[in-house]
């Protein structure tokens, strides 16, 4: 604490102090010293009409930032899903955290978000924490090579009856990219 007065004569060494002016928080918050009036006494004999006034002090702990970001990631398109389970680098207390549960998913070219959803670790208190989410970016890229499939149409013989004739149909046709077999039938 610190002291003014209005008599120069009157300094700090003219009273005891019983009380406490320590001021501890750990929580975001607002927290006030307790210290009264009668906690301050004056020892001092030429001094008799000696009022004390006290204005308490504050702490204020302020709320931590903490932005979680999904991983972003991106590959050329082989027909696999991409995804990215990863949430990096959020900003927490020591000690303190989330666990994520990462959904985002893409298979075919384009973009997607990484969606993901997260709890808080026991002993991680929401009031304690700002908390902002962005998604990253799953992005499956165009192939670049180019693929040549031949696909045979399904031929046939008939003798003729005097009725339209029709065939129709494709040969089935497998081929393999990338260690994935497909077929066209």
């Amino acid at each position: 604490y610190s002291v003014t007065t209005n008599n120069e004569l009157y300094t700090e060494a003219d009273f005891t102090f019983s009380g406490d002016s320590t001021l501890k928080g750990t929580n975001a918050g607002t927290y006030e010293t307790a210290m009264q009036a009668t906690d301050f006494v004056n020892t001092n004999p030429n001094f008799e009409n000696v009022v004390f006034q006290v204005v308490n002090g504050k702490l204020v702990v302020n709320r931590r930032s903490v932005v979680l970001t999904s991983a972003s990631d991106e590959k050329v398109f082989d027909g696999k899903a991409l995804t990215k389970n990863e949430v990096p680098g959020a900003d927490f207390a020591e000690g303190e955290g989330a666990s994520y549960n990462v959904t985002g998913s893409q298979t075919l070219a384009g973009s997607s978000a990484n969606t993901f959803g997260y709890t808080l670790n026991d002993g991680t208190k929401a009031d304690n924490y700002t908390i902002n989410t962005t998604e990253g970016t799953l992005t499956i890229l165009n192939r670049d090579t180019k693929y040549t499939i031949e696909v045979e149409a399904v031929s046939g013989t008939t003798m003729y009856n005097g009725q339209d004739q029709m065939i129709e149909g494709l040969k089935a046709t497998s081929f393999e990219v990338e260690n994935n077999t497909y077929t066209v039938e």
